[in-house]
């Protein structure tokens, strides 16, 4: 039986690792309600995701009206801590998930993260689903000075797990571009939080379900 050709799996984590769009949205709806903003629903929401939290409510208050000076700075703090404090009510893993990180364990594969959320959050978050300790490296949109779609951050998880073969499985253009420029195979999770059809994103492979991921790798 010849050997598992990666050593190292990177993750995404919001619209990848974790459907954690109930949540986001409650926070970016907190932060709307200080402007007497309508709420925007989950489905009006994913799309936002990507880019981080700031980005995510200057997105969300362009879609309610506009985004008045200042208001981002100002509602920042608000939307963060509301997020801290409620960070893991709805969120929660994708179907099959669980299962493939005990078959890459078992091969002895480390499983990382790569996220634009800062990582003080991205470590809350995985900590109270029971899932930071599973991680050989968690990295945020703070860690290295620079986000997705920079290969920064991908090359420096790389480098936390001592090197290595790496694909890196995410749902965004951000993480398609990140993969490509450090040079790493791009999987995207078609299930994911998508602003377009799966195909248009150029990854150079995508999948329906966690279900399909082990065999895929095995192929590459």
């Amino acid at each position: 039986m010849s050997a598992f050709p990666f050593r190292i799996v990177g993750f995404d984590l919001d619209g990848t690792l974790i459907d954690t769009a109930g949540d986001l949205t409650a926070a970016v709806n907190h932060a709307l309600e200080r402007l007497d903003r309508a709420p925007l629903t989950v489905a009006e929401v994913r799309p936002m995701i990507g880019l981080g939290a700031r980005h995510m409510l200057e997105q969300g208050l362009r879609a309610t009206g506009g985004v008045p000076d200042g208001a981002v700075d100002r509602l920042m703090p608000d939307l963060l801590d509301y997020y801290g404090a409620h960070i893991a009510v709805h969120s929660r893993p994708f179907p099959g998930l669980i299962a493939v990180l005990d078959r890459l364990d078992a091969l002895g594969v480390f499983t990382t993260v790569v996220t634009n959320k800062a990582e003080r959050l991205a470590r809350q978050l995985l900590g109270e689903l029971g899932l930071a300790e599973r991680m050989a490296a968690i990295i945020g949109g703070d860690t290295v000075g620079v986000r997705k779609p920079s290969p920064d951050p991908i090359l420096a998880m790389i480098a936390q797990c001592g090197g290595g073969r790496t694909a890196f499985v995410g749902d965004s253009i951000y993480d398609v571009q990140s993969a490509r420029a450090a040079d790493v195979p791009s999987i995207l999770v078609r299930f994911g939080f998508l602003d377009r059809p799966a195909e248009a994103f150029g990854a150079d492979h995508v999948i329906d379900h966690y279900d399909d991921l082990i065999a895929l790798l095995e192929t590459l």
